[in-house]
């Protein structure tokens, strides 16, 4: 009996160095860059009042955002948040296929940031090449360990702005410089940094072609109205080099596979729409550069559709505005505008206090000297505002029901206080009656909370019984 054996040999796919490009494309590529940049590096630098501005502080189990400070109760407002920003994304990748990947995903951020750094210190593309393919040595030692250097100080920069969203960021680099950042804190720091240094260092494309899986359910949200890079095929064809076109019948492809050296997935646009493209554009940018050089018309690849018009280069913006009024369009900008109506209505109605009411279980229900019967609870007054105040307690819906005690409390700013207080009624009839407490704040804002609960009374008058819940 022979048995066969199989052995597979993967090949280690060579590294992917893009040529630079010039153009529309790679400009409004480099802006979101630095747009993202300043407001990833910048923001958890403002102040607001006495503290940062944007803080998610996950220790006091609350996210400040420049005047809003939202605490756990706010759980709805974040899941509204995600279901904006996850209808966005759809609503940009139906309108234009994946330009979110293209100019604003972080991967794709800074993996233009760290082949900028590469390109500096190892020169251009082909350079790079061959320095891939040359033996170690001190040159090379010293061009991979000086990027490798510059790539490791804007990891770790990216690491610690990550981890001052976080936890304040003034006081974590005054550890930093100290030496003692905390465990969870340098654990983010350098977990983030690595993150940071490996993917957009040397995975790179394989993010985009094999770990994300957007690319993979991209096609759902795609039809024949989505604007993708693509390359005007009856144009184009049959491509032949400048010096081949007198051999015969040429179109406007030059063969020059700029196209395929620009792009950072390394695919060839002119085969048609693939999932790796990010449309990024660049390759577009590249071949408007040859046609302008040889005197064709620019637009050879372009931003299209599969519509017969998207194919006759009617112009970018006159694509959009097309695209904004199909049903799919016009059913994603419903649902953004009915969930920030949403949103706006919570933050309009939301009232900076609450109220959560516990009963003594210890003592359902006692009979006092004066004849009332008396019960026992314990308040938890939530005040959300930055600001101390003084709050009301107030019984409601209890006939004959008061307050023993001081009606009036204060509450530190950003804190919940602990109240116990005690309700009194005339005896009833009733086993338990409804009872609503009210706390209403004594200053101009008119802000008012309500809990509900029950009143205990004793079975008989004098009895020494109480009722459970």
């Amino acid at each position: 009996m022979t048995v066969a054996t199989i052995t597979f040999h993967r090949k280690r796919p060579q590294q992917i160095h893009p040529r630079e490009t010039a153009g529309r494309y790679n400009r409004l590529r480099w802006a979101m860059v630095w747009l993202s940049q300043a407001i990833f590096y910048g923001a958890c630098w403002l102040r607001w009042d006495d503290r940062q501005a944007v803080l998610f502080d996950i220790a006091g189990r609350k996210a400040y955002l420049f005047g809003l400070v939202l605490w756990p109760q706010d759980a709805l407002l974040l899941a509204w948040t995600l279901v904006l920003a996850a209808t966005a994304l759809f609503f940009v990748t139906a309108l234009a296929g994946r330009v979110f990947c293209g100019f604003a995903c972080p991967q794709t951020v800074y993996t233009a940031i760290f082949r900028w750094i590469e390109a500096r210190l190892e020169g251009d593309h082909l350079a790079r090449t061959r320095l891939d393919a040359a033996p170690w040595g001190l040159p090379k030692l010293a061009r991979r360990g000086g990027k490798w250097l510059l790539w490791a100080l804007v990891a770790g920069w990216t690491g610690i702005t990550f981890a001052g969203y976080f936890t304040p960021l003034q006081p974590l680099l005054a550890d930093l410089a100290a030496g003692a950042p905390g465990p969870w804190a340098g654990a983010w720091i350098v977990g983030y940094a690595l993150f940071t240094f490996v993917l957009a260092g040397f995975a790179r494309e394989m993010v985009c072609l094999h770990m994300c899986p957007y690319a993979r359910f991209q096609g759902v949200m795609f039809d024949a109205d989505t604007l993708t890079i693509g390359y005007d095929r009856p144009r184009g064809e049959p491509r032949r080099p400048r010096g081949a076109r007198q051999a015969g019948p040429a179109g406007d492809c030059v063969a020059c596979n700029q196209c395929v050296q620009v792009c950072p997935t390394g695919i060839d646009i002119r085969d048609g729409l693939q999932y790796q493209c990010i449309n990024c554009g660049l390759c577009a940018d590249a071949c408007d550069t040859v046609m302008t050089h040889v005197g064709a018309p620019t637009g050879l690849i372009r931003m299209m559709s599969a519509q017969p018009e998207g194919d006759a280069g009617i112009g970018y913006w006159r694509e959009i505005g097309r695209r904004l009024r199909t049903p799919r369009a016009l059913a994603y900008l419903a649902v953004m505008a009915a969930v920030s109506l949403a949103m706006a209505w919570q933050l309009a109605t939301r009232v900076p206090l609450q109220l959560d009411v516990l009963r003594d279980r210890q003592s359902l229900a006692r009979e006092a000297a004066d004849g009332r019967i008396e019960n026992s609870y314990t308040l938890r007054l939530l005040n959300m505002r930055e600001t101390a105040r003084e709050v009301a307690i107030e019984v409601r819906d209890l006939p004959g029901g008061v307050l023993i005690g001081p009606a009036v409390q204060a509450v530190e700013a950003g804190r919940v206080s602990t109240v116990s207080i005690t309700v009194a009624a005339p005896a009833s009839e009733h086993r338990q009656q409804p009872l609503r407490l009210q706390l209403r704040a004594l200053d101009d804002s008119g802000d008012h909370a309500e809990a509900a609960s029950v009143f205990f009374q004793r079975a008989e008058r004098g009895a020494a019984k109480s009722w459970p819940d």
